[in-house]
């Protein structure tokens, strides 16, 4: 059977700054808004989002969700964002049952609406928000084997026309943002930045990495240099262990690298092959 879907590890950015013309966000808004372009729509999106988790795999299997403005302190405007792209409650319990299959125990939520880790990536990409979607969960221990393994069982959605979008960031340390540059030399944590993302970068898109060596590597990222300054809570590079494993730890390709808010940052993406 011909593969037809693709998997996407993108940075969804800070809260709705994408949204509010932060100047700081411009070069990601331009790398989703024209990454769908020229491309196959796809008929339907799974989206691995930071900012939900639960004890198991959870997928959202509301037909009409509702958004959730998992965000403080910004303006009022941006609790009026909408994004009424509908849910997919088929797709919803089918990936239950891959989960369920693969041996992990997972469920449907058919109450639960979409969080920023969808709408903003998705406004960008995907305006009209006529593309049914459907979130899941990460697991609130944040193993890197598990989320791994979760991905494995979503590997088979790619012989549809699904994208697999995997929303979080490369770096996501709040007190690290706006620190590049110190004058103290102690504290220049660009160099870890740099240093993780340079990890990332050989890990997966790596020519000469098997997928073995590949998995390993994700399930050790701990002892990459720089990995705890840049993800000192791991929820925001998860989604991207999901995306692996969905692709079967194949090479991916490096579609976005470049600087958000003073910090480096990567989108990667997996096409799906015959």
């Amino acid at each position: 059977m011909t593969k037809k879907g693709s998997i996407l590890y993108i940075p969804h950015g800070g809260g709705p700054l994408p949204l509010m013309g932060d100047p700081g966000h411009k070069v990601m808004n331009e790398f989703l808004t024209a990454f769908p372009k020229d491309r196959p729509r796809p008929e339907a999106i799974v989206v691995i989002s930071a900012h939900w988790e639960k004890d198991i795999p959870v997928a959202t299997a509301h037909p009409t969700p509702e958004l959730i403005y998992d965000y403080y302190g910004f303006p009022l405007e941006t609790y009026e964002i909408k994004y009424p792209a509908p849910g997919h409650p088929e797709l919803a319990r089918k990936a239950v049952e891959l989960f369920q299959q693969a041996g992990l125990k997972a469920k449907t939520d058919d109450r639960r609406g979409f969080d920023h880790g969808l709408f903003i990536p998705l406004g960008l990409m995907f305006p009209d928000a006529e593309i049914p979607c459907i979130q899941i969960s990460l697991c609130a221990d944040l193993d890197a084997t598990a989320h791994l393994k979760m991905g494995e069982a979503l590997s088979s959605l790619t012989e549809e026309n699904v994208l697999v979008l995997g929303s979080g960031f490369s770096f996501h340390n709040m007190r690290g943002f706006g620190r590049a540059g110190s004058p103290d030399p102690g504290e220049d944590k660009d160099k870890e930045n740099q240093a993780f993302q340079d990890w990332l970068l050989t890990t997966c898109t790596g020519e000469n990495t098997s997928p073995e060596a590949r998995k390993e590597a994700l399930i050790r990222w701990e002892q990459a240099p720089g990995a705890r300054h840049c993800h000192p809570r791991e929820e925001h590079l998860l989604p991207l262990m999901v995306c692996a494993g969905a692709a079967g730890y194949q090479k991916a390709r490096a579609v976005f690298d470049a600087t958000i808010m003073d910090r480096r940052a990567l989108a990667l993406l997996w096409e799906a092959t015959p």
